[in-house]
């Protein structure tokens, strides 16, 4: 009896998911697979530390969540400013996040800019698509109402009438988070989130602790410190951080 030959691999199959041959990899393309939802889910907090932090978004221009993985620090603050957008108190919402890789190389990117960036950037859109669904999260990045950029493409920019998100800030610098912050205009928002002890610096490059110190001290400035208390997600997660 022939033994059964493999099915051999169609021409899609071969091509690397994240840079298929028709073009550059695109986050929302795999939006028509989920479940479409609307905004209406009311975000609450989890932990004493979560609702110290939404308290501190909605009374504070510049709030900074320094935290553990899974604190929902990211969440909080893209929840944040989609209420702001929602309720007209803003008219745009800008996130920014560093292109630094995990402690590994994945080489030269294709594509423009947006492409080179996509990967970096999927968990901002995760948190936006779960907020708007996957069609007005298309179209509010489309006609600009929605802005993702990176950061060593925010210089020079005043953020009026803007809800900032800077995600990921462990892994700037001091210059750069500095610079992130005189960003602010005039009826804005800004969030840092960030966890100090998981930067992908080399060891003293990150300007986050120091900046998050320094500023505690300012009035109009809130500095969250969420803990392992406030962790969402598997409770392992919280059980592994106590060791690692």
């Amino acid at each position: 009896m022939a033994k059964r030959q493999p099915k051999s691999l169609t021409a899609d199959a071969k091509v690397h998911p994240l840079f298929p041959r028709d073009g550059g990899w695109d986050p929302l393309a795999d939006g028509e697979e989920r479940r479409e939802q609307s905004y209406v889910r009311k975000v609450r907090p989890m932990s004493v530390g979560q609702a110290d932090l939404m308290e501190a978004i909605a009374t504070h221009n510049l709030t900074m969540a320094l935290g553990p993985a899974g604190t929902g620090k990211t969440y909080l603050a893209i929840t944040a400013a989609v209420e702001a957008l929602e309720k007209g108190r803003v008219e745009r919402i800008v996130l920014s996040r560093p292109a630094i890789e995990a402690g590994e190389s994945i080489g030269y990117l294709p594509g423009d800019m947006t492409e080179k960036m996509a990967p970096f950037l999927r968990p901002l859109y995760d948190s936006l698509s779960d907020r708007l669904g996957m069609k007005r999260l298309r179209t509010m990045m489309a006609d600009g109402t929605i802005e993702i950029a990176p950061v060593g493409f925010m210089r020079g920019r005043t953020l009026n009438n803007a809800f900032v998100v800077i995600d990921e800030a462990q892994n700037c610098t001091y210059p750069q988070i500095k610079m992130l912050l005189t960003r602010l205009g005039w009826h804005s928002t800004m969030v840092l989130t960030g966890d100090p002890d998981q930067s992908d610096l080399l060891n003293g490059l990150s300007g986050l602790a120091d900046i998050a110190h320094r500023l505690e001290a300012v009035d109009g400035i809130a500095v969250v410190r969420l803990a392992d208390t406030d962790i969402v997600r598997h409770p392992l997660v919280a059980s592994m951080l106590t060791v690692l």
